[in-house]
Parts: structure tokens; sequence; C-alpha cells
């Protein structure tokens, strides 16, 4: 399970189904089949791939639930589809690659295939490799999609044996579910193609989110991964208009919509957190037990010169001092970043620089991208000169070689501990679970030794027996 992400080329990532930190490729078809009840009819059935990052793969779940509302059937193979959808990612070079001939497969398997996501804003791109697609949508154009499903596979609706999950259908196991509260990013960070493809921030209405996140919670979902492009921006513009929901008002702010979660008693996971002020007002629910003492933030870099090539946000903001902050109100806190190395510009003394600056901050878990252009972006006019793929490829060997270093330590201070942890699955006597401080496929693991009769989906406490670079050994609590 050693780290892969970026087309199986990046370390520090674990892939969730290949081209990018949090990557599904491909959902349907290859057998995992969506969870739904079905009969047995002559229905219009459809292939499903889903390609990118939790956002995408939120995309494909209400496609595919308004799909099976509608009496289409979603199977696992091309041979038994009629039509394949190919949701796609394009947000760096091996992204579109990948799309490109996930979208080349389907049609030699099939034949019939329409295109979504994000690789859809660029309809001529798709058109010049694969002429004779069927339909090419851009992300979030979900009416578009069924549309194009509509006109070239109609349906035969029986409402009577259509049978759907109040939750609707999820690409994720039965007990974790990702839940996106917003559209877009405000942001103009020059590596990242994110808003000309996907717009401006969107957030969904505060009530919206906690009745889809209070469904998830009825329909047993363990734990709800909270994502978008730009999670702590949530409802800024909405102006943090208020919903009601329990029969109390909530503020669409990243505090109030962290509280409110926190009201069902599952893990809540927060993930794409920029490092804005307003964060620190979080930490306390996390000190508290209401949210997982677990941040996701995209540092990207520590050069202050490369920080501000890239136009990233909060870049003057003194991130070291605020690192030491949180930790002094929830000591137990797991800290997730992902660095860019190789940026166009970049010295070895910023290089360095950022190595010093990882010692100093002792992240739990990283990962490292070196920097690869992307087709539309800022960075591409840049004035200063390209890293050579072989100072890049050295570069994050010697990061990632550090990162693990300091995993390892990090990790090592949990044995002895008791911990609770959420299963994922079980390999003979084995159960393979995750600590608060592990998102699915992204980062480490707890191997439970003696865990065999455990079930998936369950939350138990364990005691800590040994670690490596990534994961933990441990068994059952008595």
């Amino acid at each position: 399970m050693r780290r892969g992400g970026a087309g199986g080329s990046v370390p520090g990532v674990r892939p969730v189904l290949g081209i990018l930190k949090y990557t599904s490729r491909p959902v349907f078809p290859l057998g995992v089949a969506p969870h739904v009840k079905s009969v047995q009819r002559k229905s219009p059935k459809v292939g499903f791939v889903s390609l990118g990052c939790p956002k995408a793969l939120v995309d494909s779940e209400r496609i595919l639930t308004r799909l099976r509302a509608e009496g289409y059937e979603v199977v696992p193979t091309y041979r038994a589809a009629d039509l394949v959808v190919v949701n796609t990612c394009g947000f760096i070079d091996s992204a579109v690659d990948e799309s490109l001939e996930a979208i080349g497969e389907a049609l030699a398997e099939n034949g019939k295939v329409i295109v979504t996501g994000c690789l859809g804003a660029r309809p001529e791109e798709i058109r010049a490799r694969h002429p004779q697609v069927l339909s090419i949508t851009g992300p979030q154009r979900y009416e578009e999609v069924v549309a194009a499903v509509h006109e070239h596979l109609p349906p035969r609706h029986e409402p009577f044996v259509d049978l759907i999950p109040p939750q609707g259908v999820k690409l994720t196991p039965r007990h974790y579910a990702y839940l996106k509260i917003s559209e877009g990013c405000n942001h103009h960070c020059t590596f990242c193609i994110i808003p000309s493809m996907r717009g401006r921030l969107v957030s969904r209405p505060v009530a919206d989110v906690l009745r889809e996140a209070e469904s998830l919670a009825r329909a047993g979902v363990q734990e709800i991964l909270v994502v978008s492009q730009d999670t702590s921006a949530y409802g800024s513009d909405l102006k943090y208009a208020s919903g009601s929901w329990r029969e109390r008002e909530w503020r669409a702010s990243f505090h109030d919509l962290a509280a409110a979660l926190g009201e069902l008693g599952i893990w809540i996971r927060l993930h794409y957190v920029y490092p804005y002020p307003h964060v620190d007002d979080v930490i306390p629910l996390m000190a508290e037990g209401k949210v997982l003492p677990y941040l996701d933030v995209p540092f990207q870099h520590a050069s202050p010169r490369v920080l501000k090539l890239m136009k990233r946000p909060a870049a003057a903001e003194n991130t070291l001092e605020r690192i030491a902050a949180w930790r002094r109100i929830a000591p137990d806190i797991t800290l997730r970043s992902t660095f860019i190395v190789g940026f166009p510009g970049e010295t070895e003394r910023d290089f360095e620089d950022l190595l010093d600056w990882l010692r100093a901050a002792q992240l739990d878990r990283v990962g490292c991208f070196e920097y690869s252009p992307v087709a539309g972006a800022a960075a591409n006019d840049l004035p200063e000169a390209p890293v050579p793929d072989e100072i890049k490829r050295e570069r994050r060997e010697r990061f990632m070689q550090l990162a693990a270093e300091l995993s390892a330590k990090r990790l090592a201070t949990r044995v002895g501990r008791t911990l609770e942890v959420l299963v994922d699955g079980i390999d003979g006597d084995v159960a393979i679970a995750r600590s608060q401080g592990d998102a699915p496929e992204i980062d480490g693991v707890v191997r439970v030794h003696g865990g065999g009769s455990l079930k998936a989906g369950q939350r138990v406490l364990v005691h800590v027996t040994g670690a490596d670079d990534y994961d933990l050994d441990a068994e059952p609590a008595h």
C-alpha cells in the first residue's frame, strides 16, 4: 500500500480508486456496485467511470442518484452497459492523460460514451482525441449529463420498483461519505485552473448541508468527510446567511457548520482548509470532541518568495506560530498537507527553506508533487526559469525522506496509547482500521491484530503496540 498518486508516481498519498491526491479510477466499471437496491427487470443500463478528487466523486454520486431514480440500472462492466459515462479530471497533465485514456478505453470496450467533469470544460481537447464521443459537458453540469443520457438512452421509469436509499447513491463504503459544501473557488493560484473550470465560490445553504449530513448519519454513516475547493471560505458568498436545523438557527459559516455537524455524534473530518484567521475558532471544537482533531491544510510551500509566485492565500501568515497555538488547544490534532516542489523559479535556497519549515512544523501527514505545467495556468507566463525534471525528482525524494522520518517519529509517540479506530475491512485475523488522524485512502492505517471478528463500520478502542513510517499496529482493547 505504499504511497501512490498522480498516476501512481507521487509518494505520500494513497490513491482512492489513481489520478491525483484523492482519486477515483475507476468506480464503474470494474466490479464495484453502488449501494442501491435493484430488481430483475429490463432496464436501460449505464456504466460509470469516476476520476479525480472527492468533489468529483460527489458529482458522480449526484448523477448516479438521479439516474437510478429514473429507472436506470448501474452495471459494473463495459459489456453489460448500454452506455458509459466518464467523469473526468483535468487538474494537471497526468490527470488529463489518464482521463483521455479512460475515455478511449470506454469507447473501445463499449462504443457509446458521454463525457463530463473538469476536462469537459475543454471539449476541443477531447474531440481532437476522441471525436466519436456522444456528448461533452463541464463540471457540475448534472442536468446536462442526465439530458445527454436521456437523448442517447431513454429511461424506463417504474416508480413502484425503483428503490433509492434516502442518502442517495454512494460510491464510498457504507460507513463513510463525502459531504460537498460548496462549488468553485475565489482564489487565483498561478498553478491552478480549477476556478476557470468550476467557477467562483458558490456555497450551499447551511440547512441543506445539515439535512444531507443528518440523512447520511441516519443511514449508518460513521464518518463524514467535509470537502470543497475552499472549505474554510464556506458561506462568505452567502454573507453567512442563517438556516434552521433541529429547531435552531445556524449561520452559513465554517465555525457554525462544524459545530452543527458535531451534533450528529459521528466522526466529522475537515478537508481543504485554507489557514484563514477564523480557522482558529474551530480548534476548540476539536478539543471538545465535537469534530475530529484533524485539519487538511494545503500549504503548498513555505518559501515566501515561492508563495508569492504561486499567489497563495494567507502567504503572510505566521503559520508556525499558529500551528503551535492549535496544538496547545488540541494536543492530539493531526495536520495533513500537500506541497509542490520544482515550481518555476524555485531555487535550492527556497527548497531548503521548505525543508526547514517542515522540520519546525512537524506535520503528521504530507504529500509532495513535482510541479507539472497545466494548460491555461498563469504560472506558464511567469518569467522565472523552469526547474529541470531531474532536480524536481531529486527534491521530491529528499522531501519525502524527511516526511517519512517525521511521520515515524510522531507515530512512535502513540505506541502504548488507547485509541478509537474505525474499521474499514478485514484481512484474515487482522482488522484494517483508521484512527481519528487517518483519512481514508490518503493517510495511514491501523492494523488491529486479533480483530478478525470485527465488522467494517465499527468504531472500537484499540491498544497501540507498534508503529512504522506511516501505519500503526494494535490489538483490541480489553
